[in-house]
């Protein structure tokens, strides 16, 4: 082929021009209409889950003396469910938000401190146990999580943990079990 044949057929390649721009663009607002309907069902049903959950009471807040920090620790908050049951989440009182949390375990119990999202605190006498996992509430880490299990009210809760350092986390298991164990021999 000659260079003359090879710019001719190059000049004569064109795609065709785009004429039907109403019927795409009719498309792309229906498709921008259904995401935005999906997100509405989403937030609805987010909103009907707390709704149902509404018997759970009040979060304890920290006391004004919690005492001497035995264990610090700071990581994200996954969400806390019903005990045993992994994926039923817990959305009642901001419990279903996932943030940033920072943990302090004294005497008096242990203290969850969350930016931009509410802080509660679990009494000593409501811990159950502690516990190393995989997954919480449909988030699955292959690292692991911590979970605290704690009673509020008539409910057992999980509550998932993760560490920035996870090497924490077996300390923590170790400490809350101490914790409960002394506890339930109190009671």
């Amino acid at each position: 082929m000659t260079p003359v044949r090879i710019i001719t057929l190059a000049a004569e390649q064109k795609s065709a021009d785009v004429t039907h721009w109403a019927a795409r663009a009719g498309w792309v607002v229906g498709l921008l209409l259904f995401v935005a309907l999906l997100y509405w069902l989403m937030r609805e049903g987010w909103k009907w889950r707390g709704t149902l959950q509404g018997d759970l009471p009040e979060l304890p807040t920290a006391p004004d003396a919690p005492g001497e920090p035995t264990l610090t620790m700071a990581g994200r908050y996954h969400g806390s469910t019903t005990s045993g049951q992994w994926l039923d989440r817990i959305v009642a009182h901001g419990l279903g938000t996932r943030s940033k949390a920072e943990l302090t375990l004294t005497e008096q119990g242990v203290g969850v401190v969350r930016p931009g999202a509410r802080d509660f605190f679990i009494p000593a006498a409501a811990l159950r146990g502690a516990r190393l996992e995989s997954g919480i509430a449909g988030k699955v880490l292959p690292e692991g999580l911590l979970v605290i299990t704690w009673q509020h009210g008539d409910k057992t809760i999980d509550s998932g943990f993760r560490s920035d350092r996870a090497a924490e986390h077996t300390a923590w298991v170790e400490a809350i079990s101490t914790m409960n164990s002394t506890t339930e021999g109190a009671r």
